[in-house]
């Protein structure tokens, strides 16, 4: 499955049949793609801050919420901790995605459940295949490893990490 096909069925999902809207779509995520990022899934569903249904994009490497043309709003999978669905009377399957960027809440999600599947598995890959690089910082080298240890203990508190991976990823960093 190619980009461009993923999102034009995500949009016929949302019941957004708008070819203009679906062409600008598919050149932002392809103007943002990462190196070896390939498309996963994708679905419908809306942002609480927008009236009208946009696009949740699942990759390789991101999740993305695409809307009406602007820049994709993307969350890194390795920095995804927790997925949940839920139900409710006025906005149907809400998919809430916890990560160490923040949290994001989705709501009228189609096939959320299923979604939120593909969700775990893909961030579960990315944790374990694509160790998160450090961020570039302005701080003093001591202050970057203390927040990158603070990341893996936070990904262990969660239990997005085992006791080994944990250990593993900390050696990594203290040499």
């Amino acid at each position: 499955m190619d980009w461009t096909d993923l999102i034009d069925t995500a949009f016929k999902v949302a019941g957004n049949s708008n070819r203009a809207n679906q062409a600008e779509a598919v050149r932002t995520v392809e103007a943002a793609v990462i190196d070896g990022e390939e498309p996963v899934a994708s679905t419908a569903g809306r942002h609480p801050d927008h009236f009208r249904k946009g696009v949740l994009v699942l990759t390789t490497h991101r999740l993305l919420f695409l809307k009406d043309g602007k820049p994709p709003v993307p969350v890194p999978l390795a920095a995804v901790t927790d997925t949940t669905v839920t139900r409710t009377k006025f906005n149907g399957e809400v998919l809430t995605v916890v990560a160490l960027t923040g949290s994001h809440r989705f709501e009228e999600v189609v096939k959320a459940e299923v979604f939120a599947e593909q969700l775990r598995a893909a961030a579960r890959i990315a944790r374990t295949a694509r160790p998160q690089a450090p961020a570039p910082s302005d701080a003093a080298p001591g202050e970057q490893l203390l927040d990158q240890l603070e990341r893996l203990a936070a990904l262990r508190t969660s239990g997005a990490l085992t006791e080994e991976e944990f250990s593993r990823a900390k050696q990594r960093l203290i040499g």
